[in-house]
C-alpha cells in the first residue's frame, strides 16, 4: 500500500493546490509549508530574520538557497534565521531529517525539499513531477498577483537556480524522469490531475517491481 506520495514540479505550474486537493481527499497529511517550517526548526530559524536579512548581499551559494525554497513554497518565502550561519549542506541535510519526519509522521503528501530523492528506496511512495508551458506559469503567476515583469523573472530564473542546488548539493539532475512513477502536465487543470493523482495512489500496488502508472488505472490524460 501507498504510504506517501512525493511531488516535485516547476515552479509556478500550481503544485501547491494540487497536492492540497490530493491530501484533502485522501485525508492524509500534507507537508508543504508544514515542511518548511520543520527545516526552519531544525536549523533554528524564524521568518522575521528572514524579513529583516531578504538576502540582498547575500553570495551566489545562498541565493540558489533562496530559490530552492522559494520553488519549494510557492505561497511565498519561508522562514530562515541566522541565514549569516547556514550553509547548503546543512540545508539539504536538514531537508533530508524533515522529510524523514514527514514520511515516519504517517500517510502524507511530501511536496519538494528533495524528498523525491530521500526517499527514492521505499517501494511504498509514489513520486510525481508537475510541469506546464512557460506561458502557462507566467499567466498563474499574474492571476494570483504578482505582476508581469515579477512573473516572467521568477519563471525563467527559479527553477534553473533549483537545478544548480540540486546538482550541487544533492548530487541530482533536475529534473530527473527516473526518480518519478507518473508526470503530468497541470495545464489539463488542477481538479483534473488531483483527480489522476488519487486515482493512481488508490490503484498501485507495491510489491518487487517499482511503482509504475498504467492508464487503466489512472485514466486518460497527459501522463508520461
Amino acid at each position: 500500500m501507498v504510504h506517501a506520495i512525493t511531488i516535485e514540479r516547476e515552479f509556478g505550474c500550481g503544485a501547491s493546490e494540487i497536492a492540497g486537493s490530493v491530501a484533502n481527499r485522501l485525508g492524509w497529511s500534507l507537508w508543504d509549508e508544514r515542511l518548511t517550517q520543520e527545516i526552519a526548526r531544525l536549523t533554528k530559524s524564524t521568518p522575521q530574520a528572514v524579513e529583516r536579512i531578504e538576502w540582498r548581499t547575500d553570495p551566489p551559494v545562498y541565493r540558489l538557497f533562496q530559490d530552492f525554497l522559494r520553488g519549494a513554497f510557492e505561497g511565498g518565502l519561508p522562514p530562515a534565521n541566522r541565514l549569516h550561519l547556514l550553509d547548503a549542506r546543512r540545508i539539504a541535510h536538514a531537508s533530508e531529517t524533515a522529510v524523514n519526519t514527514a514520511f515516519s509522521a504517517g500517510p502524507s503528501v511530501i511536496v519538494g525539499r528533495g524528498s523525491q530523492y530521500f526517499l527514492r528506496n521505499r517501494k511504498d511512495v509514489f513520486r510525481v513531477f508537475l510541469y506546464a508551458s512557460r506561458d502557462y506559469k507566467i499567466r498563474r503567476l499574474i492571476t494570483r498577483g504578482a505582476t508581469e515583469d515579477k512573473a516572467i523573472e521568477q519563471i525563467d530564473t527559479t527553477d534553473k537556480a533549483r537545478a544548480a542546488f540540486v546538482g550541487q548539493y544533492l548530487g541530482l539532475k533536475w529534473p530527473d524522469p527516473h526518480l518519478y512513477d507518473a508526470m503530468f502536465n497541470t495545464e489539463t487543470g488542477d481538479s483534473f490531475v488531483a483527480d489522476m493523482l488519487v486515482r493512481c495512489v488508490r490503484g498501485a500496488h507495491p510489491d518487487d517491481q517499482p511503482l509504475a502508472v498504467k492508464q487503466e488505472d489512472c485514466g486518460r490524460g497527459r501522463s508520461y
